[in-house]
């Protein structure tokens, strides 16, 4: 009875998403109004003359665009407890992100208005359209295993708290949600990851779960303990309901044959979504295609500064009416978490405007590997790395790259720390797949590449399994919303992965 009850409430909300995903240029204009009109009474609005902005023109003029280093002074006070810097009133909940711009951790205000108005309201929308797709789903028959994280007390205020964004989430979430969720907040919210991943494998052993949501690379390792106590190689003998993984924060394409492997049913779904601390920017829409809409209608007003323009003077934000399709930008947003035209480090690809605006993450305005002129960026490498593995029967559990200055031949390259969870049977082959694909893929890097004149071919070096989680947990990345960094220009990970090795 509850899961056709949440089944007709879901199909009656979809309409409404498909409406807003068909007027994208309203539902921006609409939501630009509404920030604006809230910022007015804030210091940060008053800073910046919000009682005389009159259109997007006068935004784009008044306010620049900000990186977290220049928000971080406002976004100290809100942690202090003080009222009405970015936001109307006091932010008791902030999201940490790992701060994959740099080494420092981003705290990312959420008021409860940025909850109800675009994470939760964006997660029914995410159900919506699924239950759409597949009208006969069981979903909501069974439980939704996530895997959270932590939260603690700030050290600026003790009325404030922050953790990982599914710790907000769930420690935020109404009581009569839990009934659909797994693991119980005790064990969802434990410190300790790793405890935390065996607690959690021992708790849904046995549970009706059909769906899962979280990192492809952190549910791989809770998939391996699972196995390990149940004593199977496919996850349908555990759960045999399960139908759905809902996953993000880092590309799937490197993990879809991967995930077939260990859960071996045609009936198994796979959905991706775009859920940062941040917000809730993106979700995938069509079961057989890749890309994701964006939601504009989520409280969040998006512009797009194109990659090629990126930290010169003329640089100029475009609203989303003005993006153009294969275009590599800069994404900025503006939330009624108070995050004013601010630069988050992520950048996208759009791969149509019709019906709904489409993208594709293609990396971090910080993760790319561009020494020769090359401009790799990270959706060249996860495909490339996809194809590889398809062509020579291998499976990459991570990967990191790093250029090569110069050889003792005077020579450039990419290097490359690449742990397999299934080795190829050889490796050259695998390095000249990943060679040929990468140039197949990225003009730049073909002309780079052609007859070895500025890049020769890529070296590479494998570690042991368990060395890439190993590393993350001796920098204290543990968790779901750390990330290994896949491309860098320089060699600082490169290094200290081969060295840790």
């Amino acid at each position: 009875m509850l899961s056709a009850v949440v089944k007709a409430f879901l199909r009656r909300r979809y309409p409404q998403v498909q409406h807003a995903l068909l007027h994208p240029r309203r539902c921006q204009e609409d939501v630009f109004a509404q920030l604006v009109l809230q910022g007015k009474s804030t210091r940060w609005g008053q800073t910046h003359g919000y009682a005389h902005i009159r259109s997007y023109a006068d935004y784009a003029r008044q306010v620049p665009v900000h990186t977290y280093e220049a928000f971080f002074p406002y976004v100290e006070q809100v942690l202090r407890g003080e009222a009405d810097v970015l936001w109307p009133g006091r932010t008791r909940w902030f999201a940490k992100s790992s701060g994959t711009t740099n080494d420092v951790s981003k705290f990312i205000p959420i008021p409860p208005i940025c909850l109800q108005t675009n994470h939760y309201a964006a997660g029914k929308d995410m159900l919506a359209i699924y239950f759409h797709n597949y009208p006969q789903s069981r979903l909501a028959g069974g439980k939704v295993l996530s895997i959270g994280g932590s939260s603690q007390v700030s050290r600026y205020n003790e009325n404030a708290r922050y953790g990982d964004l599914s710790a907000v989430l769930i420690e935020n979430m109404p009581r009569l949600y839990e009934r659909g969720r797994a693991p119980g907040r005790r064990v969802a919210l434990m410190d300790e990851w790793e405890a935390k991943l065996e607690a959690m494998a021992r708790e849904t052993l046995r549970q009706p779960i059909t769906g899962i949501a979280g990192v492809p690379t952190w549910t791989l390792v809770l998939i391996d303990k699972l196995f390990q106590l149940a004593g199977t190689r496919n996850l349908h003998d555990i759960w045999p309901g399960l139908e759905v993984f809902f996953h993000g924060a880092v590309s799937f394409t490197p993990y879809r044959e991967q995930f077939r492997q260990l859960i071996p049913h045609p009936g198994m779904h796979y959905l991706e979504t775009y859920n940062a601390s941040e917000g809730f920017f993106a979700l995938q829409t069509e079961p057989a295609e890749y890309d994701m809409a964006l939601l504009p209608h989520r409280g969040i007003f998006y512009e797009f500064i194109p990659m090629s323009e990126l930290g010169s003077e003329s640089a100029r934000a475009l609203p989303l009416w003005e993006v153009e399709t294969g275009v590599n930008y800069a994404m900025v947003i503006s939330t009624m978490g108070g995050l004013w035209r601010y630069q988050i480090g992520d950048t996208v690809q759009f791969t149509t405007s019709k019906p709904y605006y489409k993208l594709v993450i293609t990396g971090r305005t910080r993760h790319f590997i561009n020494a020769f002129g090359e401009e790799v960026v990270v959706g060249n490498t996860d495909m490339a790395v996809a194809r590889a593995c398809h062509l020579t029967g291998a499976q990459v559990a991570e990967y990191t790259a790093a250029p090569i200055f110069q050889d003792n031949q005077g020579k450039g390259g990419h290097e490359w720390v690449i742990e397999f969870a299934r080795v190829p049977d050889n490796l050259g082959a695998f390095v000249s797949a990943l060679d040929a694909e990468l140039q197949t893929l990225n003009s730049d890097y073909a002309a780079k590449r052609y007859k070895d004149i500025a890049l020769q071919l890529p070296r590479l070096h494998v570690v042991p399994p368990g060395t890439f989680h190993a590393w993350m947990k001796q920098r204290g990345k543990l968790g779901g919303q750390h990330k290994v960094p896949r491309l860098s220009n320089s060699r600082e990970y490169v290094e200290a992965l081969l060295g840790f090795a």
